[in-house]
């Protein structure tokens, strides 16, 4: 029954509370939307007083968390109610109830856009409001110039200003086209001369989110913001109302420093000096006080100064006084400050040369290890670890070790790594070395990895004066009654291999080491005991003259082991028996281990693998926690054009990538080759400048198809028949009644240039990729939306990646529902360079009618490259230490297409190769670098040069240079194709003799394809 007056609404919430259990509380609510349906139904006889009674009703059930899926129409149309009140009501329950993609949204757009243009400021402020909270793409594009005009507007209050600031922040975000570079630098600079510090501040997070994409631009702000800090660190001209505790505005100091973050080093003089200036107050400054409040402010503002500091590059005078600050920080009792004071300590080591100044606080951070606060530990763990050198290592590994003893089962493996790795770099004497891994194996056997092990018996092998010693110290800890199986592993090798060194200088008989190793065989697993029995062997082997009972005894176990189930032990077994009886020849089949050859430490390279900024660290689990780890199903409305959006593309949990994922390995000729190898005829390509077109062509290829896969790897185990057939078929002939919807190959091509949009479509589905790429690592995500009122049936998706990837897709569900979208995210590792292509091999069914495509992947090798900038003393250094194939390789590369410099440094910043000016004092030459990644490599510089030739520009000399002679081979091809691109059909090129690609015949490239703006809605 519906109540007269507010009153209604104050009992429903009474009766709620009132409420003995959720069952209740279940049916009061059905009860209420009952009723609430019943008078909507009624829509003609519900004053407005009533529908914002009903209304506000309904978000209260939503946030008790019921689904309300009904009423969202009565919500919206109260925004366009006369009187504030009901329009009050109108856009809270709007803004809660519905997201920016919900249809009802498109009807109160022009409603909202006449509040925002309208005189009335209390209506401007609910709009602006609303929108800043829920504004999508089409709310950015109907809206933004009339947002902008508000922001700009000197006849508007502040109140109304600094909401249409924060808005139009909002739709930058959401579409950053609404925002025009060019005009927006001189408008920036002119909004940061505002005096009223509640615009200002509103302003600056504006500010921030433009330089962060595009810093050029906003130069002529950075001397404002400077300005700007100033003005409050002398505290000049601040309202009481902005003033925290006795702190200027400290929201606008920390928003404000941190856009100056994103500027390059500050070059002009004065500025500097002023900057320095106010960092310098800020130092000085800043204490720890009682108050809580009054500590959060300042030492928010402390902290990003000293992030300025940092990036500023300071003179060592300030960083020291930095230092010197966070150790104080570091010693007081409230955690959060002793958090923060380690973690900006341990930046301060990557950016500057503090670490004998950081050693003074050394025991306070070693107190700090045993903090009750795991967070603490870890940061303090992260800080030794990083501060250690020879001069403290021995102090920091030995209370690291007494810290295993009581360190939580959380951190120990961390912790055995890092003090295996700093016993390895900084160890006086090997002796020392030895000492610090048994002790760990015999501390923390559980948590220590075998490769910790195994690097001893590297150093062990590889070290003869280190032998005996590491041999007397195994058989000292194998005479204890208990040890970690860990430690019958490494201590059992190391007598097999040198007990008789042992047994020569320490009078102790082979027959006593077997008796202390074989009593430790009944405790031990089946991959131990292939350890011991080798050890039986070499103890055999090494006993001079031959003892017949020591000798009987091992046969014995030899013959025991004959028939184990074990397969490895069970050869090893029989293989030992028959080698004993080999008699003197027994020395030369069972001689000491060679040493091993000079390598990269196993234990640096899994440190490397593990080393995250740790608030970055945070940020990823903690949003990869919010996620769903397989398919995402997300019904989604049709747009108003009929095509179905695309979405959100958040950020998806992908999956860990396992071992099998090389099993999947398909042939790396195949996607090189023939690249889009698609069922569904593509549509003929049509001229255009693409640059990309002619590499990834799949029609590209002249000659026989041996030729193409003239650098074939493995393939699959019964997958080579039909990659065959399909490598031999052109795609031409491979029809199908579907046809795709625009150029297959430009879409592809779009994307190798971009990390979203549209990789395939066709009148019954879309696929949409997004991509993250961090160093040798790619996240993408493939977007399968059912464009239809019916489900599309029998899904199926494979990935055939060459041998250079390793990727893991997670399951594609069989059924994409109607008017439904799939997210599969696919986890991408690039394990050295190349550049062949990964394929997707996608089939589905839609009523009788069977479509299958195979797909190329926009994983190509410019999305391993980072663009480095370096200066003249960096990259001639560099330059001139890679001397000659096969690290530095030129070739003359004719047939080029012709390009000013202007237009081929685009086409190189494009790849993320930069092209850096002024380096070479030929102006008809560039200069580029770049940072290579993958799994082998790991960050490999790249340098190019190019040297062009004036009177003829489809020639030119190229010449590639890098550490890595496959990478330079490959980079120096992948670059050639890009430039050997001509705008009409022309006969083909002579082909370079030993390059299978070279054999390519230049083609029309084909345009590039502006994709879909509904599809891209929630995409770009």
């Amino acid at each position: 029954m519906a109540l007269s007056g507010m009153r209604g609404l104050s009992v429903f919430i009474s009766d709620v509370r009132n409420c003995q259990n959720k069952e209740q509380e279940r049916l009061r609510v059905d009860k209420e939307l009952g009723n609430i349906r019943t008078r909507f139904k009624n829509e003609k006889g519900l004053t407005p007083y009533e529908k914002k009674k009903y209304v506000w009703k309904m978000l209260y059930i939503y946030m008790l968390g019921y689904d309300v899926d009904f009423g969202h129409m009565e919500s919206v149309s109260l925004i366009s109610a006369p009187k504030y009140p009901e329009k009050q009501v109108g856009y809270i329950v709007t803004s809660c109830l519905l997201n920016e993609n919900h249809d009802f949204l498109r009807l109160a757009i022009n409603t909202v856009r006449n509040d925002i243009i309208g005189r009335n400021e209390t209506f401007q402020c609910l709009a602006l409001t609303m929108v800043g909270n829920i504004g999508g793409r089409e709310f950015a594009e109907s809206l933004a110039p009339d947002v902008q005009k508000l922001l700009m507007s000197s006849s508007c209050r502040p109140l109304v200003r600094k909401k249409a600031a924060l808005c139009l922040l909002r739709l930058y975000r959401k579409n950053p086209d609404v925002v025009n570079v060019d005009g927006w630098s001189d408008r920036m600079a002119q909004l940061l001369d505002e005096r009223d510090l509640g615009v200002l501040t509103s302003v600056m997070s504006l500010l921030v989110a433009l330089v962060s994409n595009n810093h050029d631009a906003y130069w002529s702000c950075l001397p404002k913001c400077v300005k700007i800090l100033e003005r409050l660190a002398r505290n000049q001209d601040v309202p009481q109302e902005y003033t925290y505790y006795g702190i200027p505005s400290p929201w606008l100091q920390v928003k404000t420093m941190r856009a100056l973050q994103y500027f390059p080093a500050i070059e002009d003089p004065n500025i500097r000096r002023s900057l320095f200036e106010v960092l310098q107050r800020i130092l000085m400054g800043t204490d720890v006080v009682k108050n809580v409040n009054k500590n959060n402010a300042s030492h928010a503002v402390l902290f990003e100064a000293l992030a300025l500091v940092m990036h500023l590059d300071a003179e060592k005078e300030m960083m020291s006084q930095c230092v010197a600050l966070l150790g104080k920080f570091i010693a007081v009792r409230e955690p959060n400050i002793r958090y923060l004071g380690l973690e900006n300590m341990t930046r301060m080591l990557m950016v500057a040369d503090v670490q004998d100044i950081i050693k003074r606080h050394q025991s306070q951070i070693i107190t700090s290890l045993k903090d009750p606060d795991i967070s603490i530990r870890r940061r303090a763990l992260d800080l030794l670890y990083g501060m250690c050198d020879v001069t403290n290592a021995k102090d920091i590994v030995e209370e690291l070790l007494q810290y295993l003893n009581t360190a939580d089962f959380a951190m120990r493996e961390e912790l055995a790594l890092k003090a295996a790795i700093l016993a390895e770099k900084f160890a006086p004497d090997l002796s020392w070395y030895v000492d610090v891994i048994l002790q760990l194996i015999d501390k923390a056997g559980d948590f220590v990895s075998d490769d910790i092990w195994f690097r001893v018996v590297q150093f062990v092998t590889n070290n003869e004066d280190l032998q005996p010693y590491a041999a007397a110290k195994a058989k000292e800890y194998m005479d204890k009654p208990a040890i970690h199986e860990t430690m019958v592993k490494v201590s059992a090798y190391l007598l097999g291999e040198y007990s008789h060194l042992l047994a020569r200088r320490a009078g102790c008989s082979p027959k006593e080491i077997f008796t202390i190793i074989h009593e430790k065989l009944p405790t031990v697993s089946t991959a131990t005991v292939s350890i011991l029995l080798s050890t039986y062997a070499k103890v055999m082997m090494h006993t001079q003259p031959p003892d017949p009972e020591l000798q009987d005894h091992i046969w014995a176990i030899f013959n025991k082991y004959e028939s184990c189930i074990d397969i490895e032990i069970q050869q090893r077994a029989v293989e030992y028996f028959a080698l004993s009886r080999k008699g003197a020849a027994l020395m030369d089949i069972l001689a000491e281990m060679p040493k091993f050859p000079e390598r990269q430490s196993s234990l640096l390279k899994k440190a490397e693998d593990t080393e995250v900024d740790t608030a970055e660290q945070s940020a990823i689990k903690l949003r990869a926690q919010q996620q769903m780890s397989n398919a995402l199903v997300v019904t989604d409305q049709r747009s108003s054009n009929g095509s179905l959006p695309v979405g959100q593309f958040g950020l998806v949990k992908m999956p860990s990538i396992g071992s099998n994922a090389d099993a999947n390995a398909a042939d790396q000729g195949l996607a090189h080759a023939n690249g889009t190898l698609s069922t569904v005829d593509p549509q003929p390509a049509t001229p255009s400048a693409d640059l990309i077109g002619n590499l990834l062509d799949p029609l590209a290829i002249e000659g026989p198809p041996e030729a193409a896969f003239s650098d074939q790897k493995n393939v699959v185990p019964g997958l080579e028949g039909v990659l065959d057939a399909l490598a031999l078929a052109p795609v031409g002939e491979q029809s199908n009644s579907v046809q795709p919807i625009e150029n297959i190959a430009e879409r592809f091509d779009a994307l190798c240039l971009k990390d979203s949009g549209v990789l395939y479509e066709d009148p019954y589905i879309q696929i949409g990729t997004k991509a993250e790429w961090r160093a040798h690592h790619g996240r993408l995500v493939l977007f399968l939306g059912n464009k239809n009122t019916s489900p599309l049936v029998s899904v199926k998706a494979l990935i055939l990646p060459p041998a250079h990837l390793k990727t893991e897709l997670s399951l594609v569900p069989e059924t994409i529902p109607p008017r439904a979208q799939v997210q599969c995210p696919l986890e991408i590792v690039n394990l050295r360079p190349s550049r062949d292509l990964a394929v997707l091999d996608f089939s589905y069914k839609f009523g009788t009618i069977v479509v299958n495509a195979k797909l190329r992947l926009p994983a190509v090798l410019n999305k391993f490259l980072q663009p480095i900038s370096l200066a003249a003393e960096e990259f001639f250094p560099q330059w001139r230490s890679l001397s000659g194939p096969p690290l530095k390789l030129q070739e003359v590369v004719r047939g080029v297409r012709p390009l000013s410099l202007t237009e081929m440094s685009n086409l190189f910043n494009s790849f993320h190769i930069m092209v850096a000016p002024g380096l070479d004092p030929n102006p008809n030459n560039l200069v580029a670098s770049t940072t290579f990644f993958s799994e082998s490599t790991r960050a490999m510089l790249c340098l190019l040069r190019v040297e062009t030739d004036p009177s003829d520009r489809t020639q030119l000399r190229m010449t590639v240079a890098s550490g890595e002679p496959t990478l330079t081979f490959e980079l120096k091809e992948f670059i050639k194709e890009q430039l050997i691109s001509i705008p009409t059909p022309t006969p083909a090129l002579s082909p370079a003799p030993t390059l299978a690609l070279a054999q390519a015949q230049p083609v029309s490239p084909t345009t590039s394809v502006t994709d879909p703006g509904a599809m891209l809605a929630g995409l770009l």
